[in-house]
């Protein structure tokens, strides 16, 4: 975990050097101005760092004024790196282009300060759009016929959410948003499929009595994401229990006409406070005859365990969040987004998550709650 934040840390601050290395480029600033712009900057990649500890030494306020602009900052200046990216490539393309054709192209190139605002503005255009974009809770309908469903249930409603990070950003505002699709789609049976949680929740007075307000005809739902772990187990759990959730640990329940199944994370196991779940263990006893709904954080497949339910619900993704991360995501995650089917009568969907962690934006991966409706099939 360490080795991990350490190389996130590299890449920051290697992007904080690309993005001063351009601009000085670019306004040709003096030495004042650059070593103005220089403490902002290394101010900026210490603050995840210092927000925590303002959080941790009860500063509240100044931990959530500093979120903003630290995580604004943070998606703005990797929007920019990659903007540049692509001048940089285009650029270089058309000096190749010329060489090869003999032709003298750089009155085509844009000039150093023209390709600096032009990615600066776009990337400050795309954090607007992307915050408006972020309070834009999406319902995503999924509808599935099946057999399972006892004589007497015709339809039955189960409402996810997923990845709300609950902390010193998404608040009571986004929370209700949230919830009030999640009200409006009736749900018989509401599910948070991990990260209700961010990984500060020191302060979340009055969020569970927001969420604890959902009713639900068979009842509540939760399963641990990897945020949980981060920001302590124990304290995490205390505050999904006192919102009204029953917590599923490697175990199932029956919940009405249905069976739920849920894993605790992986992260229990990176952290080595946990063994590793067999999924195929903990799901081969349940009834065949009922469906079986599998909770699961992370969207990663056990072969083993397909056909041993019937859909399995998940997040963790966000589907990047912010494009292109979700190019990034897709090449850890295939299955990304949206509902798959995986053979031997078992599915897969994936949620893009309702809430947003870091930069609370999004571009091109609108925040969801997501609406299963059970069918019942007539044989």
């Amino acid at each position: 975990m360490i080795l991990f934040f350490l190389s996130v840390l590299v890449v920051y601050g290697g992007m904080h050097v690309y993005a001063f290395l351009r601009a000085r480029n670019a306004l040709a600033f003096g030495p004042y101005a650059g070593v103005a712009i220089a403490a902002f900057m290394l101010f900026m990649i210490a603050s995840p760092f210092l927000i925590r500890a303002l959080e941790r030494y009860e500063h509240v306020g100044a931990a959530r004024a500093l979120s903003f602009v630290a995580y604004f900052w943070m998606a703005a200046l990797f929007l920019y790196f990659f903007g540049s990216l692509v001048l940089d490539l285009a650029g270089l393309l058309t000096r190749v282009a010329g060489r090869v054709s003999g032709a003298d192209l750089s009155a085509h190139l844009p000039s150093a300060r023209t390709s600096f605002i032009a990615s600066l503005g776009l990337s400050l255009a795309i954090c607007l759009y992307g915050y408006f974009s972020a309070l834009d809770i999406r319902t995503e309908r999924l509808t599935i016929e099946t057999a399972k469903l006892p004589a007497g249930t015709d339809r039955l409603t189960i409402v996810q959410i997923s990845d709300v990070h609950l902390g010193l950003i998404v608040r009571s505002g986004r929370l209700a948003k949230i919830l009030d699709a999640v009200r409006a789609a009736r749900p018989d049976i509401f599910v948070s499929t991990g990260d209700l949680v961010d990984a500060q929740i020191n302060h979340l007075t009055g969020l569970s009595e927001l969420l604890g307000g959902v009713e639900a005809t068979y009842g509540s739902y939760a399963i641990t994401g990897n945020h949980e772990y981060y920001a302590g187990l124990a304290k995490a759990v205390a505050f999904t229990r006192n919102a009204g959730f029953t917590i599923l640990r490697n175990e199932a329940v029956e919940a009405g006409p249905i069976t739920i199944a849920g894993a605790d994370d992986r992260t229990a196991v990176q952290l080595k406070l946990a063994k590793p779940v067999n999924e195929a263990e903990l799901l081969a006893g349940l009834p065949r005859d009922r469906f079986i709904l599998f909770l699961k954080h992370q969207p990663r497949i056990d072969q083993s365990s397909i056909g041993l339910y019937d859909l399995m619900l998940s997040g963790h993704t966000h589907k990047g969040q912010i494009f292109p991360f979700n190019l990034a995501t897709r090449l850890l995650f295939p299955m990304n987004a949206g509902a798959y089917d995986l053979g031997k009568g078992s599915r897969l969907y994936v949620s893009r998550g309702s809430g947003t962690w870091g930069p609370p934006i999004r571009f091109l991966a609108p925040p969801e709650i997501t609406v299963i409706e059970l069918v019942r099939k007539t044989l």
